[in-house]
């Protein structure tokens, strides 16, 4: 019998959270209006309390699509003085965008594919940043977020994106970049934001943001979430999921302000199993360059090649406690202390072409599995501000962090129920072997049935790995004023990571266990020449350190703790050194129409010159070497008072130049997950006061899954549009179409087996309240 799994108590959880929202919404509406009014009659001059890293003065204006500073005090100038790639998605664009979540949310940024997980490497976000992977380098307000997990953004102001390497800021890993997530939290002022989205297949999201100003310096704020739908264009994929983030702030306008700040997300989905890669009539090692294989489903892209047992369900939680005291009005600490835990648990039916399937008509269906957790402990302490050095102003942060994270990895047993058939199946799937002789094993490439009668048998695998990691660092970041043209920007991080982990077998005995400890610096510098106030020309370098053990077992490891096994599964031995990379940056950047529109652009080369690599049967070395070169544009803000613009365009010319001595082969091939030219395009125009209007583009080139170059999705066009119209000043409607002419493409290349769908023609029509 098929096991049935008992689903998690996702509507019961809904009901609760739309009825605090009805009652928000009922009890306090005409108070928060009310004080709204009272709100608006104060004078311009008090002061605004924004976050954590309070400013005072004039509020930005929260509508456009600029964004003048990041949030983390570790940028010690504004973004038109930083020296480096740095691209903010506003709460404006994520709104006229109709982005759900992460993923949705990073297509307006070019130069950014995702990835696709399978069971060792794990199901969730998997970015890839300038052709490096990122799945383990996304923070929330600064601190890492540590597991694998599909990020919603319903509690999340706006998106920073960091190009380049960046372990002096976030830490180890982050060769490409980091992502990082701003939180919605507490403010003053009084405010009521509630809306619900109906949409094609089935989607209905119902979300409510609402602030409360207790006292003259304390405030609260509630964010709620609950989404439910199915996939455009795939049949039996959906996603079910809510969430809630309750915020408490304290002093906030005077010297010492608190935050407590709380985010629970739990979901329950039924996973895409992804489209099988084509295979050569030679299978597998026929595979070539110049024809590498492509995904396809048989003649029918809505083909779903899993079965009615699988499931992914999620759940993460995240406390943070921040303090924050103005020692002066030049010099601020904090202390921000967090704890989360993320949590996967899934059985996901691959397409598997290991088996001489697919060119002849079959699929085999492969089951991979998880069930993982991830803890994470942070205390971070920053002291920031502004003092002047023999006349020259510098503005300057520094820190000190420990971390502790723990991951517990192990699976389930699925039992396939092929030992009493023939030993063929073990061996092969064709159409001979479709359907019951295989125990529904094997399927149809062009005709796969979900529901089939799947007769085998699933249990716990309680063997699996524990690793753990203690992360001890300092750092220190600086922005000198030389004279009104000239700025120098430098930072340092001296990082101790400590890693263990252990293997063990069912009845909880070790099988077998390794350590590592790694003491690396990292750093930047840039040099910044400003020929007039709204514009600077820079020239930067930073560099990156990924140790052994990067992702706690929590995504792909490139320097995995403890070697690689071989095929008999004898560890093979490694130096354990960190791989490092490096980057050369020049660029400039502009704030023009008055300060309306930000314009940048940047030429770049990033470079990876001791990646772990095999160099002969029994040992790996860090002797590999990897580049990435190329330039950026981009455009943000207002062009005129009605036409807002978020654009971007990246070239990227990617190659492994040194595989070491077992992986010449693939010496000047392109690296996965990184397309030659991808460029975004998104606009809005205030027809009216009362009805916008928006489109955009977004092109992506042909991506390769592996470094081998033998199999590929093909690039792709997708146009997206919308509509708001106001109602009345409290009530707006947003249509919102993403895919407009319902191109089939792929999102997500894995190395081998498969490549994930994207959706088809989605249109959500959101009506939303505002007091």
């Amino acid at each position: 019998m098929a096991r049935q799994h008992a689903q998690l108590p996702v509507s019961s959880p809904r009901l609760l959270a739309s009825a605090i929202g009805v009652a928000i919404t009922a009890g306090s509406a005409g108070q928060m209006v009310f004080a709204a009014e009272k709100t608006e009659s104060k004078t311009s001059g008090n002061a605004i309390a924004l976050d954590a890293t309070a400013i005072t003065g004039e509020a930005q204006d929260s509508t456009s699509y600029q964004v003048e500073k990041a949030s983390s005090p570790k940028y010690t100038a504004p973004l038109v003085d930083t020296p480096r790639s740095v691209t903010v998605i506003p709460q404006q664009v994520l709104k006229d965008t109709g982005a759900l979540n992460m993923q949705d949310a990073l297509r307006t940024v070019p130069g950014i594919t995702f990835g696709a997980g399978e069971g060792g490497n794990p199901q969730g976000d998997r970015p890839f940043i300038r052709g490096f992977d990122a799945q383990g380098d996304t923070y929330l307000d600064g601190v890492r977020d540590t597991g694998s997990q599909s990020r919603e953004i319903f509690a999340v102001e706006n998106i920073e994106v960091s190009k380049g390497p960046n372990s002096a800021i976030g830490g180890r890993g982050a060769a490409g970049g980091s992502i990082n997530l701003v939180s919605k939290k507490a403010h003053l002022g009084n405010s009521f934001d509630g809306g619900f989205t109906y949409g094609s297949d089935q989607t209905q999201r119902y979300t409510l943001d609402g602030n409360y100003q207790f006292s003259d310096s304390a405030a609260g704020r509630l964010n709620l979430m609950s989404h439910e739908s199915n996939v455009a264009g795939r049949d039996k994929v959906d996603y079910d999921r809510w969430g809630i983030a309750p915020s408490l702030a304290f002093g906030l306008g005077t010297d010492t302000r608190v935050n407590l700040d709380y985010y629970h997300l739990e979901s329950n989905d039924t996973p895409d199993s992804g489209i099988p890669y084509t295979i050569p009539t030679g299978g597998s090692a026929a595979r070539t360059k110049s024809n590498p294989d492509k995904p396809y489903a048989g003649g029918d892209h809505d083909n779903f090649y899993g079965l009615d047992r699988d499931f992914r369900k999620g759940r993460t939680d995240t406390a943070t406690f921040a303090i924050e005291h103005d020692l002066n009005d030049a010099l601020t600490i904090k202390n921000t202390l967090r704890h989360g835990s993320s949590m996967q648990d899934y059985i996901l039916t691959q397409p598997d072409d290991s088996k001489g399937n697919v060119n002849n008509g079959s699929v085999w269906r492969r089951a991979n599995t998880r069930v993982s957790n991830t803890e994470t402990t942070t205390n971070q302490t920053d002291l920031f501000g502004t003092f002047y050095m023999a006349g020259f102003k510098n503005s300057f942060s520094t820190g000190v962090e420990y971390t502790r994270e723990q991951s517990e990895k192990s699976s389930y047993n699925v039992n396939t129920d092929t030992t009493p058939r023939t030993s063929a199946v073990t061996t092969n799937c064709n159409p001979g072997l479709i359907g019951a002789a295989s125990g529904y094993n094997c399927t149809s490439l062009s005709n796969p049935n979900p529901n089939d009668p799947w007769n085998g048998a699933i249990s716990r695998n309680y063997a699996g790995t524990d690793t753990q990691a203690d992360t001890y660092a300092l750092y220190v970041f600086d922005t000198l004023e030389l004279s009104e043209q000239w700025l120098v920007n430098m930072g340092l991080r001296y990082d101790h990571f400590d890693t263990d982990y252990k293997t063990y077998n069912a009845a909880g005995t070790t099988t077998s266990k390794g350590d590592d400890t790694s003491e690396f610096v990292t750093g930047q510098f840039g040099v910044v020449y400003k020929p007039a106030e709204n514009g600077s020309i820079y020239a930067s370098y930073a560099t990156s350190a990924t140790p052994p053990g990067n992702t706690l077992g929590e995504g792909q490891e490139g320097n995995p703790l403890g070697g690689t096994p071989d095929r008999s599964g004898n560890l093979l031995s490694s130096d354990m050194e960190p791989e490092t990379t490096k980057n050369y940056e020049i660029g400039t950047k502009w704030d023009l129409l008055n300060d309306r529109l930000s314009l940048t652009a940047d030429i770049f080369r990033t470079e990876k010159e001791n990646a772990r690599v095999q160099v002969d049967t029994s040992s790996y070395e860090n002797a590999g070497k990897t580049r990435v070169q190329g330039f950026e544009l981009s455009a943000s803000g207002k062009i005129t008072d009605k036409w807002q613009v978020f654009a971007g365009y990246a070239f990227m010319d990617s190659e492994q130049v040194d595989g070491g001595p077992l992986g010449r082969a693939n010496d000047g091939n392109d690296l996965p997950n990184t397309p030659k030219n991808s460029t975004s395009l998104w606009t809005t125009y205030q027809v009216t006061p009362k009805l916008t209007i928006g489109g955009g583009a977004f092109y992506v080139d042909d991506v390769y899954g592996s470094v081998a170059n033998t199999t590929m999705v093909d690039s792709y066009v997708r146009y997206d549009a919308m509509a708001a119209y106001k109602l009345t000043k409290n009530v707006d409607l947003q249509l919102n179409v993403q895919n407009l002419t319902d191109e089939t493409y792929y999102d997500k290349a894995f190395s081998t087996h498969f490549a994930n769908q994207a959706a088809g023609r989605t249109a959500l029509l959101s009506t939303n309240f505002h007091f």
